[in-house]
């Protein structure tokens, strides 16, 4: 009975260090990606902290357009080495901020 519960506990704790880690992860890529997104959408008057996590990119969050889409692709290919090549898929991943940070950090 004892063991189980070591092995029950061990197992609970186990998770919540890699959920911790995952978490630290997907909050370094969204940093760098707001950065990025600053620094290369001639967004210089928003500062990262201005950008919510769930933003959305387009239309009525930054006001991003199709050209901005384009770069996008390229800032994917530079800094994470993750091609888009599919448009129906780039527009599901380009939606807002978060699903942009999953994508990078299941594709990284």
């Amino acid at each position: 009975m004892k063991a189980n519960y070591i092995n029950t506990l061990y197992v609970y704790l186990a998770r919540m260090v890699f959920m911790a880690i995952d978490e630290i992860k997907l909050t370094k890529i969204r940093e760098k990606l707001k950065a990025l997104l600053i620094e290369n959408l001639s967004l210089e008057d928003i500062e990262p902290e201005e950008i919510a996590d769930d933003e959305i990119l387009f239309d009525e969050g930054l006001g991003l357009d199709s050209l901005d889409a384009v770069e996008i692709v390229v800032l994917l290919q530079r800094n994470f080495n993750i091609d888009v090549k599919d448009a129906q898929k780039a527009r599901e991943v380009f939606y807002s901020l978060e699903t942009l940070t999953k994508f990078v950090y299941d594709n990284t």
